[in-house]
């Protein structure tokens, strides 16, 4: 039988079969604190704010990281903490050099529905990653001025995107604290939860809520989102921190019958609150 040879397509590969990684170039890396940088990868396909990459480096692994930025048809970031051994190794690439990337994965936020009307984000430390689209998306709207944005960081210290929280801060109503801060710190201090029963809402049963974070504060966030009056439709919330292979097949994102890397991760309230973690 005659020999055969195999070729192997990256990219075409990749677009068919979602097990295949492809590379993409680092265009910026942007310093926040001494553990999380932003990635700005190069990427041409469609992407939601609230979806996810396998970020991969070969011999050490991958690990998903949500779109923090997106530039249609340009590049997408990918905000990352240093926390593990694929994370270590992937802060020791630079501009020019590059990632494998499988993606992108999972469910995003819908941007339309938080066009107009009423709108509160919640956000709390790297959980601004997945919602600074939706933020950028308000800040652009046509009536920002209904736009609340509640922000919360462990310390002065840990605050990610401060260029885009000055430009927030100009553009909707943005709320920034911190859970704890030096003596002579002037900004607010404390949970974000300190700044829900405070909110100026015309009517809180038709407007829409995002919240994103460490479970306890999305627990305590949408109960005083509640509170106030919200309808339990309007809330959306990101499972991010459950997101495995991307695929459902290693069953490590499953919840009860839902599987965060397919239905999520992000869902709506009604969804979500029965999903037991």
């Amino acid at each position: 039988m005659p020999s055969q040879t195999v070729t192997f397509d990256a990219v075409n590969d990749a677009a068919v079969n979602p097990y295949i990684p492809f590379s993409s170039e680092i265009l910026d890396v942007i310093k926040h604190t001494k553990k999380e940088y932003t990635f700005r990868m190069a990427y041409e396909g469609e992407v939601r704010p609230g979806q996810f990459f396998e970020v991969s480096v070969p011999k050490f692994g991958e690990a998903p990281i949500s779109v923090s930025g997106i530039v249609p048809g340009k590049s997408i970031d990918l905000t990352i903490r240093r926390v593990g051994r694929v994370t270590n190794e992937v802060f020791e690439n630079y501009v020019g050099q590059k990632l494998f990337l499988r993606g992108p994965f999972g469910n995003g936020f819908d941007v339309s529905l938080y066009q107009t009307g009423e709108v509160v984000v919640v956000a709390g430390g790297t959980g601004v990653s997945p919602v600074r689209g939706v933020i950028d998306s308000l800040a652009s709207s046509p009536d920002p001025e209904n736009k609340y944005v509640i922000v919360g960081f462990k310390s002065p210290d840990d605050m990610l995107f401060r260029d885009d929280l000055a430009r927030w801060d100009k553009a909707l109503n943005l709320t920034l604290t911190v859970d704890g801060a030096p003596e002579g710190y002037e900004g607010n201090i404390g949970l974000v939860t300190k700044y829900i029963p405070d909110l100026p809402l015309k009517d809180p049963k038709t407007a829409q809520a995002v919240v994103v974070g460490p479970p306890p504060m999305m627990r305590f966030s949408i109960k005083g989102l509640l509170e106030l009056g919200f309808a339990e439709e309007n809330i959306w919330v990101s499972q991010e921190r459950r997101m495995c292979c991307g695929l459902g097949k290693c069953g490590h994102c499953r919840i009860g019958e839902h599987y965060v890397c397919l239905d999520g991760p992000v869902f709506n309230y009604t969804v979500s609150k029965d999903m037991l973690d």
